[in-house]
């Protein structure tokens, strides 16, 4: 059995451990409070743009532009957003999950990555990690999305990746976020996507033609820029929700478990401290009895 003052000492350890997990508990639920009204707010956007552009280009027809074709590249870019922290459960390990578990060849990735955790993992792995937008992800603005943007879609016309994807973690509650792989481009009209099935319903409902002013190209050079932003931006908003839920959640259970180490050290140190009484009192008995003898 190990003795009082070590019982005590690891005690003295938990508690402060615990004290640091509330003070990250309730600084991840303030925090919350602001990213999932800002989720909640962009969500409609969000999903609205991406059933917009699968509906339009189901009904356009054969358009040869570069943005709706795969490039002659192999590669695929895969926008990773993760956190620059940890301690936030599974929160960074699944959305690394959907890259080195998914139907992707190492060789043929570069990851265009958001967060030092995913940028760290995936180097660690021997991914090619091809620009680094850390900095952006604690408070994201629409500039942000709009500069990663420009980059992989001038990547993807000049051929150096053939397909874009986005990995973020989608945000639905408080409690519940999905880890979520979303193809940007090329667009799959017609093609529904497991993020937004929504949009792929109400799509095959109408089938009018879709004309385009001024012509195709140039709208598809405004349009399809946008639609890739806004996509990243809802990525970036939702996941910033996600971590500070899942944060929240992981610094409440680590708080929780805490407790009942104090009260199981607290148990222990009483019976070593009751063994240990208990102890000298036999001995003065005992040498009482000795001398009275």
């Amino acid at each position: 059995m190990a003795s009082m003052r070590d019982i005590k000492r690891r005690r003295g350890s938990i508690q402060s451990t615990q004290q640091i997990t509330k003070a990250m508990k309730l600084v991840s639920t303030v925090k919350l409070q602001k990213a999932k009204q800002r989720a909640e707010q962009s969500k409609e956007y969000f999903n609205c743009m991406y059933e917009t552009v699968v509906s339009m280009l189901a009904k356009a027809g054969n358009i040869n532009h570069p943005y709706l074709k795969a490039g002659d590249s192999s590669k695929k870019g895969i926008i990773v957003i993760t956190s620059n922290r940890g301690l936030a459960g599974g929160y960074n390990s699944n959305v690394i999950k959907l890259v080195t578990q998914g139907d992707f060849r190492k060789e043929d990735v570069e990851v265009y990555v958001i967060g030092k955790k995913g940028r760290e993992t995936l180097q660690r792995r021997g991914y090619s990690i091809r620009e680094d937008y850390s900095d952006i992800v604690e408070e994201p603005l629409y500039s942000d999305a709009m500069e990663v943007s420009r980059k992989v879609l001038d990547d993807f016309v000049n051929g150096e990746i053939g397909e874009i994807y986005l990995a973020y973690t989608g945000f639905k509650n408080t409690v519940v976020h999905v880890p979520t792989l979303l193809k940007l481009l090329p667009v799959e009209a017609g093609a529904g996507n497991g993020a937004k099935d929504a949009g792929t319903d109400k799509m095959q409902g109408n089938t009018a033609p879709m004309n385009f002013e001024p012509e195709d190209d140039a709208a598809l050079d405004m349009i399809i820029p946008k639609y890739v932003t806004s996509l990243i931006f809802g990525g970036l908003v939702e996941a910033v929700a996600s971590e500070n839920g899942a944060r929240m959640q992981a610094m409440d259970s680590a708080t929780s478990n805490a407790e009942e180490m104090i009260e199981h050290l607290t148990l222990m140190y009483n019976r070593a401290r009751q063994g240990s009484i208990t102890q000298e009192l036999t001995e003065i008995i005992a040498g009482a009895n000795a001398i009275s003898m």
